[in-house]
């Protein structure tokens, strides 16, 4: 029957789904040493990219080529990343427990600092999901790709809110609903976030023509919005 043939769109997306099971269960080893789960979720959006692209089929191998070549530069970003969300959580542990055993004017300010605090760690959030997608995609340094990550996220709203609620959705089913769900996890939740970036990053760069290999230079600029000419694919061989 054609229904189960290898080219129908039930067959291919049985294919993805049996990757993302399998991308998830290398995600979850290859970030058991904490500092590793940059280069362990930069190695998993990359491999998912190319898996929606249709430009590759084997998981694994693109999974550990790109968990190798962007092992540096990405520990240094979750690093980063990591060391500021433990001092915003510290600092909304504190915050919350003075405003808690505080009364009147001093009430009031600590719960004006505490909803200032809430604001920075939602943009926390959208640079956090956006930063390892991006780094599997495009060179950049480490801060443009930060600074990259807040503005493509802040820019394109509906894509954020859905790579979030893909998450939080995830969460929620493996907690509330059927634990069992946690074998996709993260693969899958990473599988559907590259298809909706991936129509993002081809909104960004202008066409899809953009994906095609280059040398990156030397000094790699900031990604600059609605333009194609910083943009090239993340290449194990290419990146450092």
């Amino acid at each position: 029957m054609r229904f189960f043939s290898y080219d129908s769109r039930f067959s291919q997306v049985m294919m993805k789904l049996s990757c993302s099971c399998y991308l998830n269960i290398l995600w979850f080893v290859c970030s058991l040493p904490i500092f590793t789960i940059g280069a362990s979720t930069t190695a998993l959006y990359y491999a998912s990219l190319k898996i929606i692209r249709d430009e590759e089929s084997h998981a694994g191998r693109m999974f550990f080529h790109a968990f190798k070549e962007n092992f540096k530069q990405a520990t240094q970003l979750w690093l980063i990343l990591l060391g500021t969300g433990l001092f915003l959580g510290a600092d909304g542990y504190i915050l919350y427990h003075l405003r808690k055993s505080s009364t009147g004017g001093m009430a009031v300010l600590w719960t004006l600092i505490l909803a200032l605090l809430i604001a920075v760690s939602v943009l926390y959030v959208i640079v956090l999901m956006y930063t390892f997608p991006l780094l599997a995609s495009v060179h950049n340094t480490n801060a443009a790709m930060l600074k990259n990550a807040f503005l493509i996220g802040t820019h394109y709203l509906f894509a954020t809110i859905l790579v979030f609620a893909v998450h939080f959705a995830m969460f929620f089913a493996v907690v509330a609903v059927f634990t069992p769900l946690i074998i996709f996890g993260e693969g899958l939740c990473a599988m559907v976030t590259s298809w909706i970036l991936n129509s993002l990053l081809i909104a960004v760069s202008g066409t899809p023509e953009d994906y095609m290999e280059d040398e990156p230079e030397e000094d790699p600029e900031e990604l600059p919005m609605n333009t194609s000419d910083n943009i090239t694919e993340n290449s194990p061989e290419e990146n450092a």
